[in-house]
């Protein structure tokens, strides 16, 4: 994490809670030795001034920060243990980690194709909902982090200076043949759903913008044009979804989102595809879905190679790296993106924009509200009014789309 930029948010390290502690580890489940939620690897050096400094950290404070893709939970020190931690259902979130990370959002994409809870193939559906049930449970005992749902709700958590999780998968799989899954899905909290697994190609991609009314998502990728690779979409594909009003989040799982410019995978590789797509489609239509974990994640891809699909990220040659230096964490992401942001010259508000205020725009005409006398009608038989019918994806054939790879 960047030593340079102080703790967001005003929160600190939260109450203390450790994941699923209402339990006996050992007794009522396998307990591993996990990640550390700080201090893995060495703090980014970001070399901002002082006044640079204090404005980043403003600027995290005080702005609604939303990531469209990561996965905020700690994985066995021992990442070739994962298999074994996943079978027990209960993925930890990383409670302190997320509580000083500045965050006021995160799309929570739960264990995706690592989800082997029962069996050795993922996406099953009873694994899916063992996933999704367990993480909720165990969010009923703590406070500091929240479940999102509805608009109100990312409203409550910048207000409050809460964590909020918008859980979410990254393919429709699970839902096979019965669209009745949807509803399902959507009764239990997820919120987010990708149309494939994977890399879907473009042709795939330039369907879903042409048949969704509603802003479409690309929630974690990066522009082919400087980085050749198919895991990285076309110019056509990255306009597309800007022209349904949709979001390009900056992928930063390692040796992905690398660049011609920056051929080591570090925070600045990253920028090269941001800038590239902010100038391409507009700054109203990019954000940063970065995809990561707390743990050795380089690792997690050599153990999940055949599951996660990773022959897609063949392409110019690089220089390995053991982890994107400035983007290896969801507690450091958006303070060092603040301060790239800062230091690269980047107005208030176009940093208001990019680090959550487009995705915020796009969710407003995604999660369609009730209309108010429908509220005023539920308010008064007694229902909360958070309850506001607010669906991350449309009914039945009308579901919403949502991209990105693993």
């Amino acid at each position: 994490m960047a030593d340079e930029l102080p703790a967001a948010r005003g929160q600190g390290s939260g109450s203390g809670y450790a994941a699923y502690s209402y339990l006996t580890a050992g007794e009522d489940f396998r307990q591993f030795e996990l990640a550390p939620q700080f201090g893995r690897v060495p703090a980014y050096a970001a070399g901002l001034s002082a006044e640079q400094q204090q404005r980043a950290g403003r600027l995290l404070t005080d702005l609604m920060v939303i990531s469209l893709h990561d996965h905020p939970v700690r994985f066995p020190l021992r990442m070739e243990e994962t298999p074994e931690y996943n079978r027990t259902g209960r993925q930890h979130a990383a409670y302190a980690g997320l509580a000083a990370s500045g965050m006021t959002v995160v799309f929570d994409n739960l264990m995706d194709g690592t989800a082997c809870v029962t069996g050795n193939a993922p996406w099953r559906w009873d694994d899916v909902i063992t996933d999704l049930g367990m993480r909720q449970a165990d969010l009923a005992h703590q406070r500091d982090v929240m479940t999102i749902r509805t608009i109100a709700d990312i409203d409550e958590a910048h207000r409050d200076r809460r964590v909020g999780l918008v859980f979410g998968l990254e393919a429709a799989t699970p839902i096979e043949n019965e669209l009745d899954r949807l509803d399902v899905l959507y009764g239990l909290g997820l919120r987010q759903i990708g149309i494939a697994y994977s890399d879907a190609n473009a042709l795939t991609a330039l369907d879903v913008c042409r048949h969704s009314d509603k802003p479409v998502f690309l929630t974690h990728a990066g522009a082919r044009a400087v980085w050749n690779t198919s895991r990285m979409k076309p110019d056509h594909v990255l306009r597309a979804v800007a022209e349904t009003g949709g979001v390009i989040g900056m992928s930063a799982a390692p040796h992905t989102t690398l660049s011609a410019g920056h051929p080591r995978h570090t925070i600045e590789s990253v920028m090269d595809h941001f800038r590239y797509c902010a100038d391409l489609v507009g700054i109203d239509h990019v954000g940063f879905g970065p995809d990561t974990l707390y743990g050795d994640h380089v690792k997690l891809h050599t153990i999940f190679a055949k599951l996660l699909s990773l022959g897609a990220t063949r392409g110019p040659s690089f220089e390995p790296v053991r982890y994107v230096d400035g983007l290896e964490n969801p507690t450091e992401n958006f303070a060092n993106i603040t301060g790239w942001l800062v230091s690269h010259g980047f107005g208030d508000e176009e940093i208001r924009a990019v680090l959550g205020g487009n995705i915020y725009r796009a969710l407003q005409g995604i999660w369609v509200s009730l209309p108010p006398q429908a509220r005023a009608g539920m308010a008064n038989q007694g229902q909360h009014e958070s309850d506001r019918g607010e669906h991350a994806y449309r009914h039945r054939d009308h579901e919403h789309p949502s991209g990105g790879g693993p």
